[in-house]
């Protein structure tokens, strides 16, 4: 494994490019690009600019790379994400830093928004997504630019440790320490709060930590973009939505590569959330893709969630697909959902204060 990923190639980045100025033109256009008609499914079209991005989107053989060869399977995430990026959204500031993992210190970066000069925003600690084992607070960084600057809220991305390096329950382990150091430095950090969220694989860390800390100085609030919940139980959408952007090949292979080697069982809550309790956690938005082979498990967790009594809000994206959050710096669409999460976000954590 390299020891620091390599950036985009300026081919990467002419494709990049290329996909941004495609956002641009007319849906129709974008459409009669992809090869094909408009994508239908389940009563929601696809997005014009991510079926584009479906049709020329290399998805063969990427399941099989990321079990025999993971480390490439990571710089090819890493390279895909940072070429989509063009202009950053601009934040107040923003800044590396070290926070303490489980076993030791770990690379994060903070975020902060307008006015935070002069105030105490509420902080929101930050898990990528990437089946845990792709993905960094670079490919993580243009989606917390736009929720640090739509809700008004710090963010804190934590890099937490990646299989197949550190497997099961590195991740969890990680998430829960970062998210304690952060409540303990909450005073030097200046915020006034502290709250736990992610997308994808980090969504899932995030719904552990609230677990972790229901009864002992629990988050604030909980924000999960469609996370992985329920790893055992096949529903329809890992059929309906199959090969949108997210395999369900691609995520059993993140599966197998994060517990390999362990002794980890699919119905441990660290695994699978919707199996953990879920009483008494604090309140959550729950974001949901539509064109997503997760879609029907995250829906269930929210279900669970309402039906244990802990408070729910919800928030779909029908024409969207998994891993919208990293594609806010190619598609406005996608850019837009991640800015009007961050607002009911910066709502949700306003009523609980």
């Amino acid at each position: 494994m390299p020891d620091s990923p390599p950036d985009p190639t300026a081919l990467d980045r002419a494709r990049g490019l290329a996909a941004r100025l495609l956002d641009r033109l007319p849906g129709s256009v974008r459409v009669a690009i992809s090869g094909r008609r408009p994508v239908r499914v389940d009563g929601a079209t696809l997005d014009p600019t991510l079926q584009l991005a479906v049709a020329l989107r290399r998805t063969k053989g990427r399941a099989e790379r990321t079990r025999q060869d993971p480390f490439r399977s990571r710089v090819e995430f890493r390279r895909e994400v940072l070429s989509t990026v063009g202009t950053p959204t601009p934040v107040w500031g923003s800044r590396d830093l070290t926070v303490d993992g489980a076993d030791g210190p770990l690379g994060a970066r903070l975020y902060s928004p307008a006015g935070a000069a002069s105030g105490r925003p509420p902080l929101l600690v930050y898990f990528h997504g990437g089946g845990y084992v792709e993905g960094d607070l670079d490919t993580a960084d243009e989606g917390c630019r736009v929720l640090c600057a739509e809700s008004g809220h710090a963010v804190l991305s934590v890099d937490y440790r990646l299989a197949p390096e550190h497997p099961f329950p590195a991740g969890p382990r990680d998430a829960l320490a970062a998210f304690r150091w952060a409540q303990g430095e909450a005073g030097r950090l200046g915020v006034s709060s502290v709250s736990v969220g992610g997308d994808s694989a980090g969504a899932a860390l995030a719904a552990t930590v609230s677990q972790a800390a229901r009864d002992h100085a629990p988050p604030q609030a909980q924000l999960l973009i469609y996370p992985p919940t329920d790893v055992p139980t096949a529903r329809p959408s890992r059929t309906l939505f199959d090969g949108f952007l997210l395999t369900d090949a691609q995520r059993q292979a993140y599966h197998h590569t994060y517990t390999a080697g362990t002794d980890a069982d699919d119905r441990d809550p660290r695994v699978s959330p919707l199996y953990g309790r879920l009483d008494g956690l604090a309140p959550a938005l729950v974001v949901t893709a539509g064109f997503d082979v997760l879609r029907d498990e995250v829906d269930a967790y929210a279900d669970a969630l309402d039906e244990a009594g802990t408070r729910v809000e919800r928030l779909r994206f029908p024409h969207l697909t998994h891993g919208f959050v990293n594609l806010a710096g190619m598609s406005r669409d996608s850019r837009d959902a991640l800015a009007q999460t961050a607002r009911q976000w910066r709502d949700l954590v306003a009523s609980t204060s």
